[in-house]
Order: C-alpha cells, then structure tokens, then sequence
C-alpha cells in the first residue's frame, strides 16, 4: 500500500511511520520536514500536497494544533487556532484528500481524550476534538467508492508523558505500541465511522 502520514515526524507520527514502513510504502508529510511539506491550516497548501503525492491508498492524519489556556484568557482568535487547523485542517484533509485516494481506500483522523474527558485549560482542544469525532461518524454515511474514514483517539501517550503529566493527574499512560496498534486497525481493517478510543 501507499500510505501518505501527514504528521509523520511527530512524537507519535514517528512511531507510526515506522510500523508502517515495514510492509507498506510510507510518504511522510510535515510542516516543515518530510518527503512533502503541508500546512494543514491551509486548503491551498494541502492540495499542492496532494498534487505532489499523487493517488494513494491511504491517508494518515496525525497533525494539528490547538491553544491551551484559561476560558477567561483564550479570546476568539486564540479559539480559531484549533478551528483552522485541528479541525478544518482535517475536514480539508478529507474533502480534498478523497478525490486522490484509489478506490477502497481509507482516511484516519486524529483527536484524543480531552473530546470525552476534559482536563482545566482544554476547552479550544475539546471542542475541536469533539467537533472532529462527530465529522467522521457523519461523513462515513456519504463517501463514496468505497472509501472508510476513522479516527484515533488516544489517552496521554508514554512517551508524552513528562511534558504532559501535570494536566492529566491520575491518568494512566498508553504504551506507545497500542496507540499505532489504533492507526493499524484503522488502516488495515475494515471498520467505518468508528471512533477507535486507545486507552490504558
């Protein structure tokens, strides 16, 4: 297969890129690094992506950036941060992504627990999260040509673990071969619209 990973240099887009590279041929995307560069944020710069990339059988999203702070601190630009790109970044990815996925292909989409579990100064990463895991049971109902759609949605990684620790008191750490288990069924398996929780 031909997977393109579009966040593939990241703390756990490296993981993946290495499972994947062991049986399939692995086209990694990133901000400013990779095979091709993407600005998920940008719909321009993920079609010259796709342009670039070609037809492949996969697409891997494990991209996307949102602000962390206090409700009273985050202001409305702060909030389109997470909107434009953990959001629409993904929705972009699907909507132009479709039209170069071969026949039978899949996308796999990326949020985490903060959609079901809120942690303090979540609240931009939760809701874009949460907007996303709803986008993917919805447009599973209407891709066409086979094409399935998931998300991954994982618990504090280990090895995010010390960066992280203090916001998520009391969560148990997911070892990092479950979470690219996660992708792996997403990408390999046959489930559709599925919200794929990864969690200790």
């Amino acid at each position: 297969m031909k997977i393109l990973i579009v966040g593939g240099n990241g703390t756990i887009g490296k993981t993946v890129v290495k499972r994947f590279s062991e049986n399939h041929d692995v086209i990694v995307a990133g901000r400013s690094s990779g095979d091709v560069t993407v600005d998920i944020a940008s719909s321009e710069s993920i079609s010259e992506m796709f342009k670039n990339v070609g037809k492949v059988d996969a697409i891997v999203n494990i991209a996307g950036d949102a602000k962390w702070d206090t409700f009273d601190n985050l202001s409305e630009d702060d909030f389109y941060i997470g909107i434009k790109s953990k959001l629409m970044g993904q929705v972009n990815l699907v909507r132009i992504g479709k039209n170069y996925l071969n026949e039978k292909g899949s996308i796999t989409l990326t949020t985490g627990i903060l959609a079901d579990e809120p942690v303090d100064m979540t609240t931009s990463a939760s809701m874009v999260n949460g907007g996303i895991q709803s986008f993917v049971k919805a447009v599973s109902l209407e891709l066409e040509q086979g094409i399935r759609i998931n998300v991954v949605s994982a618990d504090l990684v280990e090895d995010a673990y010390e960066k992280y620790k203090d916001y998520f008191p009391g969560n148990t750490p997911v070892p990092m071969n479950k979470v690219v288990d996660g992708y792996v069924k997403s990408v390999m398996g046959k489930i559709n619209g599925e919200i794929i929780r990864i969690r200790a």
